[in-house]
């Protein structure tokens, strides 16, 4: 098991930098996810860890070893990918057993190691058979499995789940997170899905056009935004923002009611709160409905503001509908407030 540094990496393409000088580090067995948009760099900076993808500037460590100038097999790492990369002329035993083969390890070992994993993996009883007579979720444990045999200092994971309906992608999450816990192995999962980010992570790095904007822990990300950016992105649905006039002495008026907040010498900040940390039903702030979406459990009503549109949750037994009006009251403690660069602002 090992630590990951990543020390101002750097990626161009031609004249388009993928990354911007990225300093992250990953905690022995740690599971850390890196989520953002399609375009982001996320995938660019895993495959320079895994040595598919060389850096223009910068260094990666793994444990006491800067591994940056090494090949993929000599990095000690294991990958598992989105198109699962199951050998189909190969039984799943000797797909699992592929990388041990590889790395010339005795037949007695391969045969412990293949059915140990295989058990994790709950593939135990699909041994005999070839990727063909699989289903996707299958031939996806067979991966994992794969990459668990080898005993790898790190696993890289690169939107493994992402090609799975939703929900075996859900249960696939939850094994895999109980999976991976048991071996300790450190873990850099790449994925766009906020929803496998929140679950399964220990922490979260989230990333922006080649900048790692925020890296903590999920309900961290959750709560306290660091910009504009991570907390429109995150949730669903995600954070309210409106325009907030600095009335002085750290009063903001929002919405056509006042609020406190930052006593700072701008002219207006932005106002963000999420939409199930509004009282519905009380306090001074009016929206009018515009679209009502019964979602089981909860009401989402999305209303505007001033003009402009903001979403709230309903309880499932509130009787609303469009064009009425709501009497909305954010709650004092979990409004947050950017300013004009799109970070955010201490009270």
């Amino acid at each position: 098991m090992a630590e990951i540094k990543i020390q101002e990496v750097a990626k161009q393409f031609g004249k388009t930098h993928a990354l911007h000088s990225v300093d992250l580090r990953i905690e022995d067995k740690e599971f850390l996810v890196l989520l953002g948009a399609s375009g982001c760099g996320k995938t660019t900076l895993l495959r320079i860890v895994a040595g598919l993808e060389t850096a223009t500037t910068g260094e990666v460590w793994i444990g006491d070893r800067r591994v940056d100038h090494l090949a993929p097999k000599d990095r000690g790492i294991a990958m598992v990918f989105q198109n699962y990369a199951v050998f189909p002329h190969m039984t799943v035993f000797e797909n699992i057993a592929f990388g041990l083969r590889m790395k010339k390890v005795h037949n007695a070992e391969i045969d412990k190691r293949v059915k140990r994993t295989a058990e994790l993996m709950h593939i135990e009883n699909l041994l005999a058979r070839y990727s063909g007579q699989l289903s996707g979720g299958q031939r996806q444990r067979v991966a994992v499995a794969r990459a668990l045999a080898t005993e790898p200092d790190v696993i890289l994971m690169d939107e493994p789940l992402s090609n799975l309906d939703a929900l075996l992608r859900m249960e696939m999450r939850t094994e895999l997170k109980s999976i991976l816990a048991q071996s300790q192995t450190t873990t850099i999962y790449v994925t766009h899905d906020q929803v496998e980010a929140m679950s399964m992570a220990d922490r979260i790095a989230i990333m922006h056009q080649g900048h790692i904007v925020q890296a903590t822990s999920p309900v961290e990300v959750y709560r306290n935004p660091a910009t504009r950016f991570v907390g429109s992105f995150i949730g669903n649905p995600p954070m309210n923002f409106l325009p907030a006039k600095n009335l002085g002495n750290g009063v903001f008026e929002v919405g056509g009611t006042r609020f406190k907040g930052p006593d700072v010498n701008v002219d207006s900040l932005e106002f963000a709160i999420r939409p199930e940390d509004i009282v519905v039903g009380q306090g001074e702030m009016q929206g009018r409905i515009r679209v009502v979406e019964p979602l089981g459990s909860h009401i989402q009503a999305s209303c505007e503001v001033n003009g402009t549109l903001f979403r709230v949750v309903v309880d499932s037994n509130s009787v609303i509908k469009t064009g009425d009006m709501l009497a909305l009251e954010p709650t004092a403690d979990r409004i947050r407030w950017f300013d004009a660069d799109g970070k955010l602002v201490p009270v």
